[in-house]
């Protein structure tokens, strides 16, 4: 893959069959699963099965907890990362002005030790650093906000 604007570092990819009914994997096979509609929108919401919506907050929650760390580092606040929680909500609903389908998401930042000043900064840095962040802004609704 070649990109004008990176210098490309890894690549991830993933395969989905059947869409919101169907599988999605990995090509290294490290994610093998299969999904299904949630009840909320009409699907069986079957156990075991996932879908995009978590899929995506599991991939945020997971980048968005590594810019906080960075982060941390960066503005030399005294973090274990084991006290620092991250928790993304992603909502899908219809859009006000459309027909169409959008997505809304709560970012929820958990430090431990910190004053609440430092984690209002930490929560802002993080949000800069964090590749999805910059992948959607100006496209997704995010709301931030610290425990």
């Amino acid at each position: 893959m070649q990109s004008k604007n990176l210098d490309i570092q890894y690549t991830a990819t993933a395969t989905s069959t059947g869409g919101r009914h169907g599988n999605v994997k990995t090509s290294d096979g490290s994610i093998d699963l299969s999904t299904t509609e949630p009840k909320e929108l009409g699907g069986d919401g079957e156990g075991g099965k996932t879908n995009p919506e978590q899929l995506f907050a599991a991939g945020y929650a997971a980048c968005f907890s590594s810019a906080a760390k960075l982060a941390a580092e960066t503005m030399n606040l005294k973090v274990n990362p084991d006290d620092m929680k991250v928790t993304c909500h992603v909502s899908l609903g219809k859009e006000k002005q459309d027909t169409g389908l959008g997505l809304a998401v709560k970012m929820e930042l958990d430090v431990k030790g910190l004053e609440q000043q430092d984690k209002e900064r930490l929560l802002k840095k993080a949000n800069e650093l964090c590749p999805y962040s910059k992948a959607i802004k100006g496209n997704v609704e995010v709301e931030l906000m610290t425990k």
